[in-house]
């Protein structure tokens, strides 16, 4: 018999898409799956033909969190210490990541799982996605999901779901900022394609600095997050895919991007 890969990629005009394989435990997040899907991340950041990253889920669901059946097989602190480290590299993996990452979410995204898509720098549902941080309903609070879903909605959104543990719809998922967009199920792969595609056709030269650029300035003060992008832009303008953006622009014409 043959064992199927914990993470699947496809590659198809300047996006890859990552998909969580291990349908039969809803995606949870085995120490084995975190190292194949940092892994994943760290060679495409390198990569001058992928542009957009794609995340997705195999199965029912998008990702039920840690595999909690792993995490209690060595209850022992270092073993506990090792899985949080590797969750915290990966997530930071994404944000620094000089390409955009989209999570295209069905089913659940539950405690890690919705950790994932609050990191990820956009999120598409299908409108049966939900969303929950259930730790605290067995003692475990979501500390960790925390970080990544406080930065992403209110303090109040945040702490209602931390506190509570209830699970929220797609549609107050994105009333609150957790994903940018609620599609019909059947509707979705067209919906996440259709944003990554877009997305693609722009500098990824341009797309790099200004990732980087909103989550440096994101946790500055106002003073200090307008000294660090007037100098962004600055060094953004003097970049051959500016200029020619801007002369394609200026003679009503497509640009050609070189990435430089």
């Amino acid at each position: 018999m043959t064992t199927s890969p914990l993470l699947l990629r496809h590659d198809q005009d300047g996006v890859a898409t990552l998909t969580l394989n291990r349908p039969q435990a809803r995606n949870a997040l085995s120490l084995a799956l975190m190292e194949a899907l940092d892994a994943a991340l760290a060679s495409i950041a390198s990569d001058p033909a992928t542009h957009v990253v794609i995340i997705a889920g195999a199965g029912p669901a998008f990702c039920a969190g840690h595999d909690m059946r792993e995490m209690r097989a060595t209850p022992t602190r270092e073993a506990y210490q090792a899985v949080f480290a590797l969750c915290s590299r990966l997530m930071q993996r994404i944000v620094a990541l000089p390409k955009p990452v989209i999570a295209r979410v069905h089913g659940a995204a539950s405690a890690a799982g919705c950790q994932l898509v609050a990191t990820c720098d956009l999120a598409i549902a299908g409108a049966a996605a939900r969303f929950a941080t259930p730790g605290v309903n067995i003692g475990l609070f979501c500390s960790t999901p925390m970080v990544a879903l406080s930065r992403a909605v209110g303090r109040k959104a945040a702490m209602e779901m931390l506190l509570t543990g209830d699970p929220i719809d797609a549609h107050r998922a994105r009333e609150i900022g957790l994903v940018n967009r609620v599609v019909p199920d059947g509707e979705l792969d067209a919906a996440v394609t259709g944003l990554a595609r877009q997305i693609v056709g722009k500098s990824p030269l341009t797309l790099a600095i200004g990732k980087a650029a909103f989550y440096r300035q994101a946790e500055l003060d106002l003073a200090a997050a307008y000294a660090l992008t007037a100098k962004v832009m600055t060094s953004n303008m003097l970049a051959h895919d500016a200029e020619e953006g801007i002369d394609a622009f200026l003679e009503k014409r497509p640009p050609v991007w070189t990435g430089t």
